[in-house]
């Protein structure tokens, strides 16, 4: 298979010499291999079979994102592919993605304090790309749109239902939509020494209200066990001050925690979701076989919530 994809990534890069590929770890909606193209380090994420998003709007919205002055690789090519796996080749951001090693290592000592305002100022300019820039991009009701998911898995999750109703029962008044990242945290952001290098992994990208990925960043299962709200790394009001100052529109924290609760449930139901893949044999993956044991830890976060705990 190397061999067939470096001829491949040859041709999509005018011949170029394709040396040192090797397949990075983690992602389990794309394979990720970082290679040399005539000597420079690049990228190349492929679709996995099963997963039946458009790459080629990733591809777009990472343009647009690029276009707007947003930390993200450089998108050189993208190929929507022949045979159900499409591409795209970006170039390679040095630093870290592993939550564990951001939150603990020396190496980022100093970038630590700075994350969660260097996290509001990234997503402040997420939210100003123009929402005409990406075709495409669909603005879906979350809640509609997990509980059908839930409906077609048939599958009974009491607690789910129960955070269900609270969310309708609680829902905001809508706001102005604009680009929404939708998997804004650790483990799609590229840190380095000091600070934040580059936001990746755009597949999950939509039209929608800005608080939306404020409160998925403040998610507990994004803490990785840590105690700060914002990624395990800093404060709310470090992560909403730095957002406004950056041109982000005004926070009501009680809304926030709303997309917080919303996107606990909703990462229980992608955990769902993702296992059932690999059950169903769309595609046998120890990694999405394991992501089903977090259904679990989701509705004991959404207890915590429900009662005001976390």
């Amino acid at each position: 298979m190397s061999q067939d994809l470096a001829n491949h990534l040859s041709a999509l890069l005018d011949g170029a010499e394709i040396t040192d590929l090797a397949r990075l770890s983690g992602g389990a909606s794309r394979e990720t291999w970082r290679f040399q193209a005539d000597g420079v380090d690049r990228i190349v994420q492929r679709q996995r079979a099963g997963d039946d998003r458009d790459m080629m709007i990733e591809a777009s919205v990472l343009a647009a994102a690029h276009d707007a002055g947003v930390l993200v690789p450089a998108l050189l090519c993208a190929d929507a592919g022949t045979d159900g796996t499409a591409s795209m080749v970006v170039g390679a951001v040095d630093g870290e993605t592993i939550a564990r090693k951001i939150q603990r290592d020396d190496d980022f000592a100093d970038a630590r304090p700075r994350l969660a305002a260097q996290f509001g100022t990234a997503l402040a300019a997420i939210h100003r790309i123009d929402v005409h820039a990406v075709p495409g991009l669909e603005q879906t009701d979350q809640i509609a749109r997990y509980t059908e998911v839930m409906d077609e898995l048939g599958q009974p999750y009491p607690m789910l239902e129960l955070v269900r109703r609270w969310l309708l029962e609680h829902q905001p008044a809508p706001s102005e939509p604009c680009v929404v990242h939708g998997d804004f945290r650790l483990g799609n952001l590229i840190i380095g020494p000091d600070g934040l290098n580059a936001v990746i992994d755009w597949e999950l990208a939509h039209i929608g209200d800005p608080m939306e990925d404020l409160g998925w960043l403040c998610v507990k299962a994004w803490r990785f066990g840590q105690a700060p709200p914002v990624a395990g790394l800093g404060e709310y009001d470090e992560l909403f001050a730095a957002y406004e100052a950056a041109g982000g529109r005004a926070v009501d924290p009680d809304v926030v925690r709303w997309w917080e609760v919303l996107g606990t449930w909703k990462w229980a139901v992608m955990c769902i979701l993702q296992a059932n893949v690999h059950l169903s044999g769309a595609a046998r993956s120890h990694e999405l076989a394991a992501i089903g044991r977090r259904v679990c830890e989701n509705e004991h976060d959404l207890f915590l919530a429900l009662e005001g705990r976390w």
